[in-house]
């Protein structure tokens, strides 16, 4: 049999490589079931290697005795055996059974490329008139009548029928072929496709961990740096702030009242440096999770009375109004107290700086619940349980965030009003402090603002136990 003429297609270029992989057995076994069922006349489709994909067909009875004389089980087995292995090579071929009957081999073609072939038969062409000598001689043991009888029923088909039904059944079966081939291009195209898509989607993922690596280097080295020159500077400027309190104190003999307000205006900025440097080097601890939180119960009425003593007097310079509400039943806060002032401190101190003349600061304090556990999204509601908790909230009536800025607030030195032409100080650091205090106390903040009308913050934090 030959093999080398399929085994070079090439499925994508257009080629079919094996009969077997673009024609459905069930498909080819269906037509030519019913190719027998009209026509009485056994089918079977045999690809190009040899294996058989449909095989429609009824033991005849002639068949049948003959397969009981030893002779003739032997000349059946030849015959079928020849007729199997044909290969037409383009051409039908007419195969003449001993039996007087005949078989019609036909090759089966895709784009000029032979793929496999069909048999039809063994029937009788209808113009015999009776069994040959070279059955009736096949073996010793036959019995005339028997092989008479049989061989009138077997099925008779004339010369040109029987051309015009090969040729149906092979256009049939050629147009199953190619339907499956362009199936099985189609989807090797796309597996193909996706393939590729794959590949440049690892790729992309790969440079991107690389992207990410050495953006985690660069961050690790900054925070660093920053942690190492807030380090250095803190030391002279301590010494600073101690030289200035001395001045201020007359240590070093009287001051006029010019020397005075200079002392104070490098007292004040020596403050402001100070508490940058703090929170930088709070920001690095916070970053690299060596902050530790000193949990205890916290009164959430004293918490709020000393940060508003705190923030009044800038308060007061504006003539903002400071208030404090806090509800009844409101529980104590389990956390660190020097943490939690930090956290409404700076939350306070910007409500007051971007308020303007005549608007109001409130600080208030509820009981609350705070949701934990559970799986995130889809369903999170059903699994999620809730634990007892403080709301804080720090509301301001002043100038409001643009609604497209808000998710960034809480990055590091992300500054709302930045520019060269800002009027407000600060670095960016205090909210992104804040954000960090707050999930290292297992809590959850939430900001709402609405532009020229004010902005909301709500931290939620665990409650103290009761005997705590």
């Amino acid at each position: 049999m030959m093999h080398d003429e399929t085994h070079g297609g090439d499925i994508l270029m257009g080629d079919v490589v094996r009969l077997e992989d673009v024609l459905s057995r069930d498909s080819v076994t269906s037509v030519s079931r019913s190719y027998f069922n009209l026509f009485g006349i056994p089918v079977r489709v045999i690809s190009h290697e040899g294996d058989l994909l449909a095989d429609a067909h009824r033991d005849q009875p002639l068949c049948s005795y003959l397969n009981t004389l030893l002779n003739g089980a032997e000349q059946c087995a030849a015959t079928v055996a020849t007729v199997r292995d044909l290969e037409p090579n383009g051409e039908l071929v007419v195969h003449p059974c001993f039996t007087g009957a005949v078989y019609r081999v036909v090759p089966l073609a895709h784009q000029g490329r032979p793929i496999g072939r069909f048999i039809v038969g063994p029937y009788l062409p209808a113009e015999s008139n009776g069994p040959p000598a070279s059955l009736t001689s096949v073996d010793g043991a036959v019995d005339p009548n028997t092989v008479r009888g049989h061989y009138n029923q077997m099925p008779r088909v004339r010369e040109d029928i029987a051309m015009q039904l090969c040729d149906h059944l092979k256009g049939v079966i050629e147009l199953l072929v190619f339907s499956g081939h362009r199936a099985q291009l189609a989807s090797t195209m796309q597996v193909a496709s996706v393939r590729e898509n794959y590949r440049e989607l690892a790729e992309k993922n790969e440079a991107l961990k690389e992207s990410y690596e050495e953006l985690k280097q660069l961050d690790k080295l900054k925070s660093t740096f920053l942690a190492t020159v807030s380090h250095e500077l803190r030391t002279p400027l301590t010494s600073i702030i101690g030289y200035t309190e001395m001045l201020e104190s007359g240590a070093a003999g009287a001051l006029s009242d010019g020397q005075t307000e200079f002392l104070q205006t490098i007292r004040g900025k020596a403050d402001e440096l100070l508490g940058l440097i703090s929170s930088l080097l709070d920001l690095g601890r916070l970053e690299a999770q060596n902050l530790e939180l000193q949990h205890e119960a916290v009164d959430a009425r004293a918490l709020l009375s000393a940060v508003a003593s705190t923030i009044v007097p800038a308060a007061n310079r504006r003539n903002v109004t400071l208030d404090i509400d806090v509800a009844e039943d409101t529980p104590k806060i389990w956390g660190d107290s020097v943490r939690l002032r930090q956290i409404l401190l700076n939350l306070a101190d910007n409500a007051v700086k971007f308020t303007s003349e005549g608007g109001s600061v409130t600080l208030s304090a509820a009981a609350g619940e705070l949701q934990t556990g559970g799986p995130s999204g889809l369903g999170s509601a059903l699994f999620a349980t809730t634990r007892p908790a403080v709301i804080l909230t720090v509301r301001d009536t002043g100038m409001g965030i643009e609604e497209g800025k808000l998710p960034r607030i809480f990055d590091a030195f992300y500054q709302v009003d930045a520019g060269t032409t800002r009027t407000h100080g600060g670095a960016g650091l205090g909210l992104s402090i804040v954000k960090q205090l707050v999930d290292g106390h297992e809590g959850k903040i939430e900001v709402t603002s609405t532009l020229g009308q004010g902005t909301l913050f709500t931290v939620t934090l665990p409650a103290a136990d009761d005997d705590a």
